[in-house]
């Protein structure tokens, strides 16, 4: 059989294409601005000093090539199941099966971690509500805008996402008048001297700088969910890449420059230990209220976190339906063309991160953001070895020239993003904190196997066809 595959054939998707140009640009950066910016920050700056700028840059430029290669396979194939679908296609129906429910697992991880922060920003005003109490209405709110229509998730992720977008640029511009003019600190320049005054740029040694990539890692997840809007864009192939191509910018604006401000403007060993960073910064400058403006902008970051999530394993679970590698009731959609039953699995997971919340509401943010960190591993390396393998299949058919979008250096940066993901997961073992997140992720994992046996137990050759004849495809590819 040719190694070449044909969406159309693969699977049919009954969804509609309601996302517009504007809602696709705000859903990418909202995916790349979430709570791991606004909350895990803090943990990120104690872990590696002022040096945690220059791990952001590395990280973003391992993130910016991982979203280049899933833009190229998005435009070439828009389907809503995005780096699943391409890992079932490209890798093996295993590896599908295991992105695809991995989905399940980081679902209530990050749920429960961005309800968490959330419940803690809502005490900020109302410090006697508990953290469970807030979730639990946040997930009831998202759940309706989820089953109304894609263009309204749309629409409710361009708006929550400009809110948090404007208050980081106003942040950075408050920030930049601060340390040079003294605007906001009776007129003296604040200066760069915290970068280097309290124990110098590498202040925690190379190792707490090292170590500082997992919690910089979280900080970008959900930027990969861009690819799940693919399926449901107006226009594929102007829409995706311009939103990726912009991936980089945003990343050097909205985390560098933001982080810059952050441990400039505080000494990196105070900075956040009253409360976000972000709101310290909008109370020095003395403006009316600032503190509680800064505390609304978080919280509609993670509003747009939750939402996006509902979203985006929405999708995947239906996308993984089509692929028979879930039950066939989570591919049916509604009149309005939205998968219901998804949406009902994905809001009954998030019922379970708010009781997380509520049973252990102190220990919620960092148990789950480690468990976070494995799951988007999981994720950007299948994206990245799925482009291998479709790049591979696109040169043996001589179609590279057609590809309209093509990711650049491959495969050097294909290999550098995986360098990256190995690096996370050793460092992720030398951290106390995250090391129980391995042996649970590890457990996960053989569970999803097992499951994965027994649910294609009975499975036919023709049945799995397309799926076993890429498997042989990519084993023969990489010398298997």
């Amino acid at each position: 059989m040719s190694d070449k595959i044909h969406v159309e054939s693969y699977e049919k998707e009954d969804l509609k294409r309601d996302l517009s140009n504007r809602h696709i640009q705000m859903i990418a950066i909202g995916g790349a601005i979430g709570t791991g910016l606004f909350y895990g920050s803090s943990w990120a700056i104690s872990q590696g000093g002022p040096a945690i700028l220059l791990m952001y840059l590395i990280v973003g430029i391992a993130i910016y090539f991982i979203m280049r290669a899933l833009g190229e396979m998005a435009v070439e194939e828009p389907v809503s199941g995005t780096y699943v679908s391409y890992a079932n296609r490209y890798i093996h129906r295993f590896a599908g099966f295991l992105s695809g429910w991995n989905a399940f697992i980081f679902l209530i991880a990050t749920s429960a971690a961005d309800l968490n922060a959330l419940g803690k920003y809502v005490q900020f005003w109302f410090p006697n509500i508990p953290v469970w109490v807030s979730a639990l209405a946040v997930v009831l709110i998202m759940f309706t805008i989820n089953i109304i229509g894609v263009s309204i998730y749309g629409e409710t992720e361009f708006w929550l996402s400009l809110i948090k977008v404007t208050a980081i640029v106003l942040m950075i511009i408050f920030g930049a008048l601060m340390i040079i003019f003294g605007v906001g600190n009776h007129g003296n320049p604040v200066g760069i001297g915290n970068l280097v005054n309290h124990g110098g740029f590498f202040s925690m040694g190379m190792n707490g700088f090292i170590l500082s990539i997992v919690m910089v890692a979280f900080a970008f997840g959900g930027v990969e969910n861009l690819g799940f809007a693919a399926g449901e864009a107006k226009n594929v192939k102007t829409t995706i890449p311009k939103a990726v191509n912009a991936v980089f910018w945003r990343i050097m604006i909205f985390y560098v420059g933001a982080i810059f401000i952050l441990v400039t403007i505080f000494p990196w060993n105070t900075a956040g230990s009253k409360g976000s960073p972000f709101v310290e910064i909008f109370t020095k400058m003395n403006i009316p209220a600032a503190a509680s403006i800064m505390n609304l902008v978080v919280i509609s970051a993670v509003l747009s976190a939750v939402n996006s999530s509902i979203f985006a394993n929405t999708r995947t679970f239906y996308n993984l339906a089509l692929q028979k590698n879930a039950p066939a009731i989570l591919s049916k959609v509604n009149r309005k063309n939205i998968p219901f039953a998804g949406v009902m699995l994905v809001f009954a997971s998030m019922l379970f991160g708010v009781l997380m919340n509520f049973l252990i509401p102190e220990k919620v943010f960092s148990l789950f953001a480690s468990v976070t960190v494995f799951g988007l591993i999981c994720n950007w390396s299948a994206i990245l070895i799925s482009h291998l393998k479709f790049r591979k299949i696109k040169i043996k058919n001589n179609e590279v020239d057609k590809l309209t979008y093509k990711m650049p250096f491959y495969p050097y940066s294909n290999y550098f993003g995986l360098f990256f993901m190995a690096v996370v997961i050793v460092c992720m073992g030398f951290l106390p904190d995250e090391r129980m997140s391995l042996v649970v992720s590890a457990v996960w994992v053989v569970i999803v196997f097992i499951a994965y046996k027994f649910y294609t137990r009975s499975d036919t050759v023709k049945d799995i066809a397309n799926d076993t004849d890429i498997a042989k495809g990519t084993l023969e590819d990489f010398g298997g």
